[in-house]
């Protein structure tokens, strides 16, 4: 698709993490902001904790942007200034997880002005489908599951499948991901572990062997599959998301990934989910990632594909 300026410019702002850290060979929050610059849309900028509802308006203390892909120097920014939401086109809601209240409120700030304000992904459904719950809704999918802060229930599980993986239910890029083998005595020290730092429970899946192979990040367009890349565990390591050392590669979808997608899409097309990144391991979908996924640039480099391009048409088309 064209970057060529569509015929009516947008107002955009991304509310994300701090514009200045991103890498900008990987981020796909500053992929989609440089389209859209390119799109010639007026993009502006500010972080969730600037975001306010003042005597009933949606506010946020935030800045234009003007990007390069030039590393060091890939972003100029202008003054602070209080931005009127509703005043916007379209709203990007970017910020990494923790998935936590802080980062709900501002999903329930964005409910006041979506869709007038067109809020990237829908935030009713950003808060009501966090990533890792939103797979149940598909059973025949995915592996065998267990969702609880219950010791005995884990044990359980674990007893039922023998090898398993033990994760947050809502952290986010590998951190906290650990396998237990049938050998492994450590589920007690875990739960512990985790009990301490909060009271959320914890998901439990059947280990998959496919994930030696690579675990596939599928991306969705308004509910349509554009392309995959694989990425592979580093030596030694379970956990093959690229912020703990995975390797991306290229990968073709094949026609599970694809009957996957077809059972998913229409229900993320029907609840404004234009962005979606998911992931599958062998034949099963194990995450529907909509708060902040990744993996444009990778998919861009690997097979050409400007995912980037197909969702800002699909933004300009919702917006006509």
């Amino acid at each position: 698709m064209s970057d060529t300026p569509s015929a009516a410019p947008l107002r955009v702002a991304f509310q994300m993490d701090p514009i200045e850290d991103v890498n900008i060979d990987a981020d796909s929050s500053f992929e989609l902001a440089i389209a859209a610059q390119a799109r010639g849309h007026e993009i502006h900028y500010y972080t969730p904790e600037r975001l306010a509802y003042v005597e009933g308006r949606i506010v946020a203390k935030g800045q234009a942007m003007t990007l390069r892909r030039e590393v060091g120097n890939h972003v100029d920014l202008g003054p602070l200034e209080m931005l009127d939401l509703a005043d916007m086109d379209v709203i990007w809601l970017r910020q990494d997880p923790p998935f936590d209240m802080s980062y709900i409120t501002t999903t329930h700030l964005l409910d006041r002005i979506h869709p007038d304000t067109l809020v990237v992904n829908d935030p009713t459904w950003v808060r009501g489908w966090p990533e890792k719950l939103m797979v149940l809704d598909f059973p025949d999918l995915t592996p065998p599951t267990a969702i609880a802060r219950d010791l005995e229930t884990l044990k359980d599980f674990k007893a039922r499948h023998g090898d398993v993986v033990l994760k947050p239910l809502y952290g986010n890029g590998g951190a906290g991901v650990f396998r237990l083998t049938p050998e492994d005595r450590n589920l007690n020290s875990l739960h512990e572990m985790f009990s301490a730092i909060n009271r959320e429970p914890l998901i439990m899946q059947k280990f998959l062997p496919a994930v030696s192979k690579g675990d596939k990040r599928v991306i969705l367009v308004d509910g349509e599959p554009v392309g995959a890349i694989n990425r592979v565990p580093a030596a030694g390591e379970t956990r093959s998301n690229m912020h703990v050392g995975g390797r991306p590669e290229k990968v073709d979808l094949t026609a599970r990934d694809r009957e996957i997608c077809a059972a998913i899409g229409p229900r993320l097309r029907e609840a404004g989910q234009i962005f979606v990144g998911i992931d599958v391991i062998g034949d099963w979908l194990t995450e529907i990632n909509i708060t902040s996924p990744t993996g444009l640039q990778e998919l861009r480099r690997f097979d050409g594909t400007d995912a980037a391009a197909l969702i800002w048409d699909a933004i300009e088309r919702r917006r006509a």
